[in-house]
């Protein structure tokens, strides 16, 4: 387990009763089961807690944490028959953006996600989820095939932002992301959202401009990092609990502000500590929406996904 930076007194606790067991095994006729579950009890009240009251910072260091599951791993696990489709027929393959064709509970769709790695090797390959100019054009490329054959389309969004890299720049990286927008906005089929991790920037935008967009219960949606906000208002990174708390970036605050829809439940501690149950709920929710919005002719899915976004700013939270 990758323990974060303020679940170090947790650490600790289930440290000493997993020693405390590692030397029952080692030492015959030695019980230790008596402590060891008082241990537990501790640790269990205190992870309840700490995940009670987490604040907007903790939020965004839970979103980013390394072992939560990835795009990768809820479409191995909800989707059969994938058949990844790769290229932008333009430039080249961006292996930060994945996507394909699929079935979900049989049903035909096309899912995009953008796939962060899950060791160095991966991460890099993946580019830390940061896609470039032809991984959006890869995705307007799918929508449009979804399109063609009335497919819905399913997005996974986790991303801390599209790359920033020069040559990201050079080859057209915000009018690729304008135009996969653009290409949300006009798809005639049912679209879907799950931010399941990290949602940042235009990057996140680009594949969330949805008629249904979902959130984990501890993942972030916002227009910038944190840190990046901290660095451009006050000239200083350090600064990026207030920037986290100002941002307005969790799901709870979205939900009371009309970006999304509906908040998916994360085990207690996180989606990290019990992967399983947390792309069951995902699964759940993808499910339940497909279901409202099927029937739906195309020209009412437009209006509706348009509308939606033109009203956003109209709810507001008190400071």
């Amino acid at each position: 387990m990758n323990y974060l930076e303020f679940e170090k007194p947790l650490a600790e606790i289930e440290g000493k009763a997993e020693e405390l067991r590692a030397m029952a095994r080692k030492t015959e006729g030695m019980n230790v089961e008596k402590e060891a579950a008082a241990l537990d009890k501790k640790a269990a009240d205190m992870l309840r807690d700490m995940y009670k009251t987490l604040d907007p910072w903790r939020k965004c260091q839970v979103a980013r944490h390394p072992d939560r599951p990835h795009c990768k791993d809820y479409i191995e696990a909800l989707f059969s028959e994938f058949t990844t489709l790769a290229g932008d027929r333009n430039f080249a393959e961006d292996h930060a953006i994945m996507g394909g064709l699929a079935r979900f509970n049989d049903q035909p769709v096309v899912v995009i996600g953008q796939e962060k790695g899950s060791d160095t090797k991966t991460r890099i390959e993946r580019n830390f989820g940061m896609a470039r100019p032809e991984g959006y054009r890869k995705a307007i490329r799918l929508m449009e095939l979804a399109d063609r054959f009335r497919l819905p389309v399913i997005t996974l969004v986790d991303t801390p932002g599209a790359y920033p890299g020069k040559g990201a720049e050079e080859r057209g990286q915000s009018e690729a992301i304008a135009r996969c927008t653009q290409k949300c906005l006009e798809i005639g089929v049912p679209l879907i959202s799950v931010v399941i991790g990290e949602g940042g920037s235009g990057g996140a935008v680009a594949l969330a401009s949805a008629n249904r967009v979902a959130m984990l219960e501890h993942s972030i949606y916002s227009v910038i990092t944190p840190e990046g906000c901290a660095s451009i208002l006050w000239k200083d990174a350090e600064r990026m609990k207030e920037a986290a708390m100002a941002l307005r970036l969790t799901a709870q605050d979205l939900l009371k502000l009309g970006i999304i829809d509906r908040i998916i439940t994360e085990p207690l501690g996180g989606a990290q500590r019990n992967k399983a149950d947390v792309i069951q709920n995902v699964g759940k929710e993808i499910g339940a929406m497909l279901k409202e919005l099927s029937g739906k002719k195309s020209a009412e899915l437009v209006k509706e996904r348009r509308q939606k976004f033109l009203s956003m700013g109209s709810t507001g939270l008190a400071a």
